[in-house]
């Protein structure tokens, strides 16, 4: 048997089976005792919803990937690749167009397996505990948004990657390492402009008492505010949150009406503080440095097997082309892709040690943190006990205990 081909069903078969393992874990792992830091946030019967709301989302995930796994592995070994690629080749034009066809019609059938299962979390789950907002028209509109916008970003993008394979030889990967690159921070500064207010409505924040207490905040920590805004979070959910956003003279931060209509000025300040530590300590720029380290290797990884026969081989393929080997790599890159997400999130959990830090010394009130996250995480139905294993493979926010705990630390020391 194609040594390839054993390696992809490996793969494929023992991410799935660690997965459920680790979901499984987090379930047995959840506590029918409320934690005594909660005492007086969560009464009985919301604390057991919580923890439905957690099994009912955790089934849903593992049924979606009991289903997937053996249609890819079915798609595999009928030579579902190879239909496709015949398909992709009627349409002329030349490889890059061709190339566009192959992943184009590969992303539709993806979209159409997860389809069902969107539907079912926004609309039943979601629904039932009381947070879907989203009808049926905004759902059909932001899959269609979404399609259009993959379509054109992403055509761009493999069509750039195509190319440069095609004419650069040996050092491709460079050139495309850096033009892919130069475009994830072009997009950094655009998105907020032009992406993500096709999804959702930014609204300057009025002037009051919360717009005057986040200036001060701002002032007092140096922190130049590009923008204040409020977004129409409300229109699809009722959990709430807020973020910052791009660079430069596109720099915004964004709360979303949620959370204003939820939380008292002092909480709201902290939480932006928190955004502001972000920016102060570097962190966006250190993410944004780490995820273009491995885009690099990435690239590397792919310029040694994009041509490789074995794997065209493996996946049934009739005949060779880079577009298809882009693609087929990425089964072999799932190991690599799972270590680079594991070191993001411990990263990802750090940084938010610190952003709670910060903002506890720039409003002088960590009490006022612990709170905020308090009523965030009941009103999210938030898992406050989850499994060790499950926070270190998957949770880019440390638990909110956790985080509670070491603002409790800070204070003391």
């Amino acid at each position: 048997m194609n040594p390839f081909l054993i390696i992809i069903l490996a793969i494929l078969v023992g991410v799935y089976l660690l997965d459920v393992l680790v979901n499984r874990l987090n379930l047995r792992h959840v506590s029918p005792v409320l934690p005594a830091e909660f005492d007086g946030w969560y009464d009985a019967a919301r604390y057991r919803t919580a923890q439905e709301y957690l099994k009912e989302r955790t089934r849903l995930d593992i049924l979606r990937k009991s289903v997937l796994l053996p249609l890819v592995i079915l798609f595999i070994l009928a030579g579902g690749f190879n239909v496709v690629d015949q398909a992709a080749r009627s349409v002329p034009g030349g490889m890059i167009v061709n190339g566009l066809m192959f992943a184009g019609l590969l992303l539709g059938l993806a979209w159409l397996v997860h389809l069902p299962f969107s539907v079912y979390a926004t609309f039943v789950i979601e629904e039932r505990y009381g947070f879907n907002r989203t009808t049926a028209r905004t759902f059909i509109l932001d899959q269609v948004k979404a399609i259009l916008l993959t379509g054109v970003i992403g055509g761009v993008v493999l069509a750039i990657v195509l190319a440069l394979f095609d004419q650069a030889g040996a050092v491709a990967w460079i050139y495309c390492w850096i033009a892919v690159s130069a475009f994830q921070l072009f997009m950094l500064f655009i998105a907020p402009v032009t992406i993500l207010p096709l999804f959702n409505r930014f609204t300057p924040l009025a002037a009051g008492e919360l717009k005057t207490a986040i200036e001060s905040c701002a002032a007092a920590q140096g922190f130049k505010l590009q923008g204040i805004y409020t977004m129409d979070g409300s229109r699809r959910s009722a959990k709430a949150n807020a973020f910052f956003t791009g660079f430069g003279k596109y720099r915004r931060i964004a709360l979303f009406d949620t959370l204003i209509a939820r939380h008292p000025v002092p909480e709201l300040v902290a939480v932006l503080a928190h955004e502001m530590g972000h920016y102060k300590l570097g962190h966006i720029f250190r993410q944004t440095f780490w995820s273009l380290i491995a885009s690099g290797f990435m690239f590397y990884l792919l310029s040694l097997l994009i041509q490789e026969p074995r794997l065209f081989q493996a996946f049934r393929m009739s005949q060779d082309s880079l577009y298809a080997g882009l693609v087929l790599f990425g089964f072999l890159y799932i190991p690599v892709d799972t270590l680079i997400s594991i070191i993001s999130c411990w990263m990802s959990r750090r940084f938010e040690f610190e952003a709670d830090a910060y903002a506890a010394a720039a409003t002088g009130a960590g009490d006022t943190l612990v709170a905020a996250l308090k009523r965030l995480s009941v009103q999210h139905l938030a898992n406050l006990t989850p499994h060790p294993l499950k926070v270190w493979l998957d949770y880019s926010h440390p638990p909110v205990l956790r985080r509670i705990e070491a603002l409790r630390q800070r204070k003391q020391g």
